[in-house]
């Protein structure tokens, strides 16, 4: 049964970390870097993040009405966190280096979610999967755009 407040509730804490992503822009800084052919064009990213963050809310909703999700809960917060961080560090104080550390912190609690999440709900951490392969991608892609404009380190 869906739980409305649940889901907004997480939905909610997806919307902090959008809001850090329209307030932090790609802008003229990122259009002027050396990037992979395989950059994806920008209109991918906001229709990628909002099926992600509803499908990530729907999946917290699950494992949080399970009763029994304590510690998968906890690894849905800190990856939420750190996809908060990421955009202010690199596209707002242009630290591609440290944007890679947070990145690797979010994949590495993406990844948590998943386990945690399939061990209460197989649903819930099969909606977590492509959260973790477009993190995958963009921690490529972080990494690639570092090795070609090192001066932003």
């Amino acid at each position: 049964m869906m739980d409305w407040g649940l889901f907004f509730t997480f939905l909610a804490a997806c919307g902090a970390a959008a809001a850090t992503g329209a307030m932090f822009q790609p802008g003229d800084w990122y259009e002027g870097l050396n990037k992979p052919r395989w950059t994806p064009p920008g209109f991918v990213f906001p229709l990628v993040w909002t099926t992600l963050y509803i499908a990530m809310s729907y999946a917290a909703m699950l494992v949080a009405q399970s009763g029994q999700g304590g510690q998968a809960l906890g690894f849905w917060a800190a990856q939420i966190a750190f996809n908060t961080l990421w955009s202010p560090i690199f596209f707002g104080l242009h630290r591609m280096r440290a944007a890679l550390v947070a990145m690797a912190g979010l994949w590495l609690f993406v990844l948590a979610c998943v386990i945690s999440f399939c061990q209460i709900s197989l649903l819930a951490g099969a909606l977590m999967v492509p959260y973790l392969l477009w993190v995958s991608i963009a921690g490529a892609l972080n990494l690639s755009v570092l090795r070609r404009n090192p001066a932003y380190a």
